[in-house]
This record gives C-alpha cells, structure tokens and sequence, in this order.
C-alpha cells in the first residue's frame, strides 16, 4: 500500500490517434499509474522536459515530428536520457524496430498490444528506473557532502573542481578512455571527502600539526574510501579516493604503495592536486605563482613523489597554453 507521500509513476501516452490513446489508457487504469497522454511530437517534447516522466509509451507513425525523432530527442538530452522508452507501433518492418532500437528505445510492441505484456514491460522498466534514480540521488547525496566539506573553509572552496579540471586535460593529453575521463571527474570531486571525519580545528589550524594530528589527517583516504565503496556507480573511482596520497618511492599514504602499484589515475589526481595546493592561499602561507609551481615539478622530477612520466607531460601541457 502506498503512502500518501511516495508519489505514483507518472507514464506519458504519446499517440496521434485518440482512439488508441484512451485504448491504453484503459488497459492501463487498473494500475498505480499517474497517466499523462500527448497527441503530437512537440506537446510530447515540451512535456517530457517540463514533466520528466518515470516511462513514455510512444507511437513511431505521427505527423510532423515521427516517434523516431522524439526517442532520438530524449535519448540525447542528458536530462531524459535514462527515461525508458517504449515504442508502440503497428509496423512490422524489421528495420524499423532496429532503427527505433539504435535510437535509444528500451523496449518494442507491436499493434495490438496484449495487456499482460504490456503492463509486465513497464513493470520491468520502471523498477530499473527506480534504481537508477536511487543510486543518482546516491552519488548526488555525496558530491553535495564533499560540496558542503570544502565550503567550510575559504582556502579550499572549489578545490575540487580545480583538480578535476586540471587532471581531465593531463588525461586527455595522455588519451585516456572516456570511462577513465568520467572516473577522474569523480574521482576529483570525491577525493577528500574522508576529511568529513576530521575534526574542523585540525582541518584549519594554522599552525604546525602535531604527530596525532597529522596521523588523523592521514586516514582520510581510507575513510573516504569507505564511505565511497558501497556505491558501485563509482566503483572506478575508488582507487583515486584511496590512492591519491601515495609516492612512487612508496613513502605515501595509507598504503605506502610504491611505482607502478600505485593506481595510474591516482598517481594523475596527486599531480593536480599538488599544483592545486601550491597555487592557492592558505591559512599559513599565499598561493605562488603558476611558474613558481612549475619549476617546482621541474626541480623534483625524480623527487620520488610524483610519477615523472606523467609530470613531463603535465608541464609540457601548462607551458602549451601560454
């Protein structure tokens, strides 16, 4: 039984032939279903964006703008695109069903429609969806933490960001894969999010820390591994959450990991984030320059903190967008 509160899922109808509008709606009416119907492709566009329904069942045959179009549409819009889509169409063709298919489409019926079939495919793709909304608001829930973490203090507010930023363009430089692009934007975003565990005196104490103190900051790494791993949507991630601490002479945290064992997108996250770190204000010092940042990877190149492969690169990319 629902609660007044859980909202019902919210199905658009969208069919230029009225007939089989309210023939699905009727099919449809014994069911926990909030029933939105349109009856041309630009009503339909203008809803799915005003309303972001839960599931569109689309007719592929209409004037003006064809079911194809819309499902092309709202696959392509990263607002909709995970919204599922049923085409529902009296064609046969096979090449239709495939181009409906490679357009995005989540499932295929055909004319007339069987009622039990029906309502067991949208069933089936409204709990995925219920899914997918639930691990969004997840990973959501924790960007918004580690949000709320850096704006706690002045000297860190978009840190994050800058990392990502920096570290994206040494991973397209070095022509990393998309998926690893994606795990780095992540990955940046979330990397001290293990800090939320710290106390905020020791976060922003000027001074020098104590043994203890410092020790407290070093386990972030692994909390936020912690906190992260439950959430398989950011399973790439992980490593750079855990690893971004670590040296190639294996003198890093938490795992004194040392060389190649120490992940590839991590050993990128600690070079962004050091150059971050030099070049923003402190509670204890001001930013240097972005030169004096450089000279610094020049200088240390062989320091055994940073992977000097992946250094060269990066400094080679900053002295290009001069």
């Amino acid at each position: 039984m629902r609660t007044i509160m859980e909202k019902l899922p919210k199905i658009l109808i969208v069919d230029d032939n009225k007939v089989n509008v309210e023939l699905l709606r009727s099919q449809l009416k014994p069911y926990p279903y909030d029933i939105e119907v349109s009856f041309d492709g630009e009503d339909a566009l203008e809803k799915i964006q005003r309303m972001l329904p839960d599931l569109v069942l689309l007719d592929l045959m209409m004037p003006k703008i064809s079911g194809f179009e819309i499902c092309r549409s709202v696959k392509q819009n990263k607002d909709t695109q995970f919204i599922p889509v049923i085409v529902i169409t009296a064609l046969q063709e096979l090449d239709d069903k495939i181009k409906a298919i490679e357009l995005g489409a989540d499932d295929f019926l055909v004319k007339p429609i069987n009622r039990l079939e029906l309502t067991t495919r949208i069933k089936s793709l409204l709990h995925l969806k219920a899914l997918h909304d639930d691990l969004d608001t997840s990973e959501n829930i924790l960007f918004s933490l580690a949000g709320a973490l850096e704006a706690k203090d002045f000297y860190t507010k978009g840190h994050s960001d800058r990392v990502a930023e920096v570290a994206s363009l040494i991973a397209r430089k070095m022509g990393l894969s998309e998926r690893d692009l994606d795990a780095i934007r992540k990955g940046s975003l979330l990397h001290d999010i293990g800090k939320i565990g710290v106390k905020e005196s020791i976060l922003l104490k000027p001074d020098k820390l104590t043994d203890e103190e410092m020790a407290h900051i070093k386990s972030h790494p692994k909390r936020g591994y912690d906190i992260c791993s439950p959430l398989r949507s950011i399973e790439q991630s992980l490593p750079i959450i855990r690893s971004h601490h670590e040296r190639i002479d294996g003198e890093g945290y938490p795992d004194g990991l040392k060389g190649e064992k120490i992940p590839l997108l991590a050993k990128i996250i600690a070079i962004a984030d050091a150059f971050d770190a030099m070049t923003t204000d402190r509670p204890y010092r001001k930013g240097m320059s972005k030169e004096q940042a450089l000279k610094i990877f020049e200088n240390e190149l062989n320091s055994g903190q940073w992977d000097p492969k992946i250094v060269k690169i990066f400094i080679k990319m900053m002295h290009e967008q001069e």
